[in-house]
This record gives C-alpha cells, structure tokens and sequence, in this order.
C-alpha cells in the first residue's frame, strides 16, 4: 500500500469520528500549550539575565574588587597597607596587562536627596565618561550622560529611584501609597547629602551623646549644637532619568550615575580632614593616602582570554568574578527551574497522550471488520501498523500546532499584562524562541505515536476470519 494510500485513509477515518477527534486533540492543545507557556517563564527569566549581563561588559566582563574587605575597609587596621585596595597606581596596572580592552574605575556611595517635603536614600555611583558610555544606559527622551565640566553635579537617575524617596510627614514611600513623589527628576533641581552621619546627628542631637543633651548650661549646650551643626547641601541636577517606569526593575533601576572625578571633588571637599564614609583609614584613624575604589570594571579583548586574564588578576592578590562564571552558574539554575516547570506541564500531554490511547483502541473495536477485510485483501501487517500510527501522528502533530498557537497568545497576553518588573525581571516575562516551538511540536508528535503504537499493535494482532465475522 502507498503512502498516499495510508494518508488518505488515515485522514478520512479521523473525519468521520469528528467530536472524537476534537476532544482528542483538544487534550494534546492543552498539554502542548501548558509545557511551551511553563518553559518561556524560564526562558524569560533566562533572558532577563542576558541582557542584565549584557549591559555589565557582556561575557567579557570582569568585576575586580579588593582583597579581603569586599573592595573596602570600614574603619582602621592595623594592616593596611598589606591590603589590597583598588587605586589609580591599580588601575594603571590593570591596563598594562595583556588582552586587556578597557580598565575603569567605580564607586559607589550611599546619600541622602532632599527635594521639598521629600527625602531619599539614593546609591551614586561614580564612573568616567568612557566607563558611563560603555553602559550603554537607555535613556528617556532628551536624557544625556553627565557632564564632568559642569558647574553642578550632574545626575543620571534609575527609573525606579523616586520610590526610594517618602514623605518627611507621613514617612510612607511609592510602595504605601501607590502615588510617585511629586518631584521631576529630568527637570527639578535637588539637595544632596553627603554626610549621612552629620545629617542624622543634626536631626536628632541627643542621638550621638553630644554635649548638647547634657546639663552644663547654655555654653555647653551652645557648644554641643555648633559640634553638630548640619552638613553642606550641594544642589544637583539631573542630566536624564533611565527609559522604564517605577515599577519595571533591572540593575540599574535604583542607581544614580555621575561622573567620577566630580563626585570625588565633593567627597574631599566635605570631609576635608576625615575619613570619607566607605574609605580605609590608617591605624591611627587618619584617611588613607590615597582614593580607593569600589572595584574595577575590566573588559577583555575577547572571551577566549577572560579566564586567562582572571587569572592573572587574582595572582596580583585581587577578588576577581568574571560574568562568564556568573552566566554558568546561573544557567544551572535556570534549568533547574525550566525543568521543574516542564515537568509540570507535561503531566497535562501525559493526560493527552492516554487519551490518544483510549481513541486508538475505541477506533480499532469500530473498524475491527473492516481491518479484517484489509488483511484478506493481503495488506500487509507493517501497513495496518503504520495506517493506526499515523492516525495517532497527526492527532499529535495538530495539536502540536495548535498548541503553540494558543501558547503564542497567551505569551502575549502575560507579556502585555503582568509586568516583569514587579517580579524582579527586565523584560518580557515570558519568552518563546522558535526552537521551542518546533521541539513543542515534535514531542506531541512524538508523544502521540508513542500512544499509538499499542493500539496499532493490537489491531495487527486481530485475526482476520474473526474480524470478517464479527457485526
């Protein structure tokens, strides 16, 4: 029997059973559907970190912080300048090293921005200019990276900072009330504190055990005040605000950029004569002598030298983490999650494919004669298998492709609907390349064979007087 024979037949039998076939096809949409929709969820999350990666130097990237203290020393030792701390003469080094691309210094510092009835903790983070561009940060519209020549410090702030501010009379944020400050990032000139220490103090001066809390009489009293006297507000301004609304999240949502060798100058003219907050200091609790740094963001020239030049960074005594190791460990994650959430859906093509089964042996007692007259007529076993088989394929295969249809859709409406950024993710939520779809497809194909197979058999096995002789 040709193939075109087989074909026919097997298309012309699940016609004439059309609600049968409907409903069983329908079980192989639903499983399809639910195991595409539960991966892109995996998939999506995946992805998300991609491009988080991306944006930090890609899998060339290499974050080089200091030896143990995180990058930073919080308070004297007594072994200093046996530490490792990141520091121009470093940087210099770094860029001597071979396979190198590009060396630039961070810093990140915690402040304090006041903006009529609200206040704020936002995180700066200091970069140089090559350093901010190499970012590549999506701006909304008329947003520019800052200025270093710039009269006033000037801010690039995340899509999601305003809701890191509240209300000084309510002390409720964007989180308790669900409304954003009234404050215009892009255009509005803010307060910014350094000092977060002094400010504090100068808020509550009985807090640090001044004088002024003590009884000594209005000298004394006057002396504790002038102690504590407020730190300096600089008026900043914003030179752009990061493309997203309050609620869409990625790394850098909550970060407020600005030049390096600016946000350096106001460090040291604030705390001309102390210790800057995050900077080390020598045993006898004076500042160290030179500026140190965050970390390091290093780029290799290529990815076949990431681990190489890891490696030579963390012979120099330096904490080294390379994106390309982040993005392995990760991966593991994600496919413990993809494979949890495939699990799941495919208990619903599982449900599917025993109910393939069932139409198979239902069809196979209905055509029990006219299997019987095929075998008479001398078609052979194989046919007879592959006629059930296809029958069971194409059950599969139009399900398949419906399925992803139907996942298609409601990937869409996830994507439109149920924001990432609520949940922590960048992006699309869910995501479905097109290998997915194609793997989708085949395994209900597959699976609808498989479940087929022993029907088929079945209707192999029947003997052919007894199949003319029954009805």
């Amino acid at each position: 029997m040709r193939w075109s024979d087989l074909l026919r037949m097997s298309i012309s039998s699940l016609k004439r059973r059309k609600l049968r076939t409907f409903l069983t096809v329908l079980g192989v949409v639903i499983g399809t559907a639910s195991i595409v929709v539960m991966i892109s969820l995996g998939l999506g999350l995946q992805e998300s970190m991609y491009a988080e990666v991306e944006k930090s130097g890609g899998t060339t990237g290499i974050t080089v912080t200091g030896k143990d203290s995180g990058g930073m020393s919080y308070g004297g030792s007594s072994d200093e300048e046996a530490k490792k701390y990141i520091t121009d003469d470093v940087i210099k080094e770094l860029r001597t090293l071979a396979h190198i691309k590009s060396v630039e210094p961070v810093y990140n510092l915690s402040a304090i921005a006041l903006k009529g009835r609200y206040e704020g903790n936002v995180e700066l983070c200091g970069m140089t200019p090559e350093g901010l561009r190499s970012l590549n940060l999506e701006l909304e519209t008329g947003g520019r990276l800052p200025d270093g020549d710039s009269a006033q410090l000037e801010l690039v702030y995340g899509n999601a900072v305003l809701s890191n501010f509240y209300h000084k009379g309510t002390g409720k944020t964007y989180w308790d009330t669900g409304e954003a400050p009234d404050i215009d990032l892009k255009n509005d000139s803010l307060f910014l504190i350094l000092d977060q220490e002094g400010y504090y103090q100068a808020q509550n001066p009985d807090v640090g055990g001044g004088p002024a809390g003590a009884a000594g009489g209005a000298d004394t009293a006057g002396q504790g005040q002038k102690a504590q006297t407020a730190p300096k507000k600089y008026v900043v301004k914003g030179s752009g605000v990061i493309a997203g609304g309050m609620d869409n999240y990625s790394m850098d949502s909550f970060k407020v950029y600005c030049d390096l060798d600016q946000l350096r100058g106001y460090l040291k003219k604030e705390f001309r004569g102390r210790v800057i907050p995050g900077q080390p200091s020598t045993k006898s609790g004076k500042p160290y002598s030179r500026f140190v740094y965050s970390s390091a963001r290093v780029q290799a020239d290529d990815m076949e030298h990431v681990e190489e030049l890891a490696s030579t960074i963390r012979s120099l005594g330096y904490n080294v983490e390379t994106n390309a190791e982040y993005i392995d460990s990760m991966k593991k994650q994600f496919a413990m999650v993809q494979a949890v959430l495939g699990g799941i859906g495919a208990v619903s093509l599982l449900v599917a494919a025993i109910g393939i089964a069932n139409t198979m042996m239902m069809s196979i007692y209905e055509r029990t004669k006219e299997i019987g007259v095929m075998k008479v007529i001398g078609c052979g076993l194989r046919n007879i298998r592959q006629l059930f088989l296809l029958e069971a394929a194409f059950i599969g295969l139009a399900g398949g492709i419906i399925g992803n249809i139907l996942s298609l859709t409601m990937s869409l409406v996830i994507n439109i609907f149920v924001s990432g950024g609520g949940l922590g993710v960048s992006g699309n939520l869910s995501f479905i390349p097109v290998w997915l779809l194609l793997v989708s497809t085949g395994f209900a194909v597959l699976v609808g064979t498989a479940a087929g197979y022993f029907p088929a058999r079945r209707a192999m096995s029947l003997s052919p007087l007894e199949a003319i002789r029954s009805q």
